[in-house]
């Protein structure tokens, strides 16, 4: 891990957009291209909107990481919600609980190189995405 870090908090639509701007700042300053940077950029947007629908209220954490002589970026959307109910369906794409088609989480999934979700019903989600350069 470089240190290089940083976090929002997410509790109104304006901290949505506060969170894609930082993704898309530290994903420049990466030197990621424009087609990586609009993918984190979609990706966070997707999981920071996802907290403050279902949640009300959350944190998206960034860092820098390096691994085996790669250099990348993880972010963690952590919140204290309802959960998800089935998140095996949900990365299919087969579930929804608002009036979207429940394509959001798979749709994150494509996008990013690394996606880890660790749910419990009544306890909250966390959810890790990583880019890689």
């Amino acid at each position: 891990m470089t240190g290089i870090s940083g976090r929002v908090e997410i509790d109104s639509e304006a901290d949505i957009l506060q969170a894609r701007q930082q993704a898309r700042d530290v994903a420049e300053d990466l030197g990621l291209g424009t087609t990586d940077v609009t993918r984190i950029v979609t990706a966070v947007s997707e999981l920071a909107r996802n907290i403050h629908l279902y949640a009300g209220e959350g944190v998206m954490d960034w860092e820098q990481i390096e691994e085996n002589g790669r250099t990348g970026l993880a972010f963690v959307f952590e919140d204290e919600g309802p959960g998800i109910a089935d998140s095996a369906a949900a990365l299919e794409g087969e579930f929804s609980t608002s009036d979207g088609m429940g394509r959001g989480l798979s749709g994150t999934q494509t996008l990013m190189d690394d996606m880890e979700i660790d749910t419990e019903q009544g306890e909250g989600t966390t959810i890790t995405i990583k880019k890689w350069q």
